[in-house]
């Protein structure tokens, strides 16, 4: 099988880095000659135009530069070829950083403590130990597993929650509809890695809110979503922090990106806000990874980490 030509179609990335990158090993360009360009063998995606991708005879892998894929099934018609998920070292340990970060700061009261400097005030709140404190993740996949390994070596107690039942050694799991409530019961600080499905979009509402555990050693429940921006009601989550049915949450992600200047979570005193910066991409350790699985596949090799279209991730 012959070197194909890759189609880079970023949104929101600049390319030239990736671009230069990629074009190391092969030709590369950044729109197709034409709406069913032959030469393109391989599509490298962030968020690409509409059916930029559904005309391309000789397509034959997807890659998608950021762990989720759902702008590859937003698109009509998404040709029948693998779509390769990210799965970096990098990525994970970045993601791991971030909700380590989030945890210890909501655990150790961070926000109040930044009230009480802000009027000045030297006052010592009590600290309960991590491991009083329940840290519930929601999609126990390859990053979620990573935060729970980090977690569990700091004291706290993790439970885990997937569509389909996922053990993890020290995390209580819980996995399906079924599963869900008892999860959030259960959960302190509630957060959220799941992908964004059809099944899962709007997932975090004020009802599922409602059932985290309030009465605990935090003085109340905790929302941290570094996951997809759509999964959660933005709306619900500014309701559940003013009527107390959450303490605090900080939020990576948003239901529309950029978060618009009118949203009342910029300047929420219990809301945290980072611009979707919990683990970007990196083409330095992304793009070799890429390459190495083209060549792979070339020698007739299969694709690693390829997504389930059923499932849609």
């Amino acid at each position: 099988m012959e070197k194909g030509k890759i189609l880079l179609a970023l949104t929101g990335f600049h390319p030239q880095h990736w671009r230069e990158l990629l074009a190391a090993e092969r030709e590369v360009v950044l729109e197709p000659d034409g709406p069913t360009d032959p030469s393109i063998a391989y599509a490298v995606v962030w968020k690409q135009k509409p059916n930029l991708l559904s005309r391309l005879p000789n397509l034959r892998a997807i890659f998608s530069i950021g762990a989720g894929v759902d702008h590859i099934f937003a698109d009509p018609g998404p040709p029948d070829v693998p779509i390769v998920k990210v799965v970096a070292d990098n990525l994970t340990q970045h993601m791991t950083e971030y909700v380590v970060w989030r945890v210890l700061d909501h655990h150790r009261q961070s926000m109040l403590y930044r009230a009480q400097q802000q009027k000045k005030i030297w006052r010592e709140l009590p600290q309960r130990p991590a491991e009083d404190i329940s840290v519930g993740i929601m999609g126990l996949g390859n990053l979620g597993r990573a935060a729970a390994s980090v977690l569990l070596s700091l004291g706290f107690a993790v439970n885990g929650w997937s569509r389909n039942d996922r053990p993890m050694k020290g995390v209580s799991t819980y996995s399906g509809e079924a599963g869900l409530i008892p999860f959030l019961n259960a959960t302190d600080i509630l957060v959220v890695l799941l992908p964004l499905t059809p099944n899962t979009q709007g997932i975090i509402n004020y009802g599922v809110l409602k059932e985290l555990r309030r009465r605990n050693g935090l003085g109340g429940a905790v929302l941290i979503n570094a996951g997809r921006g759509r999964l959660q009601k933005d709306a619900d989550i500014h309701r559940a922090l003013t009527d107390g049915t959450l303490k605090e949450a900080s939020l990576d992600v948003f239901e529309v990106e950029p978060l618009p200047k009118t949203s009342p979570l910029w300047s929420h005193p219990k809301v945290f806000v980072t611009p979707h910066a919990a683990a970007t991409s990196d083409p330095a350790h992304l793009v070799p990874i890429m390459l190495r699985q083209m060549d792979a596949f070339e020698r007739g090799e299969k694709l690693e980490n390829l997504v389930d279209r059923e499932a849609g991730y």
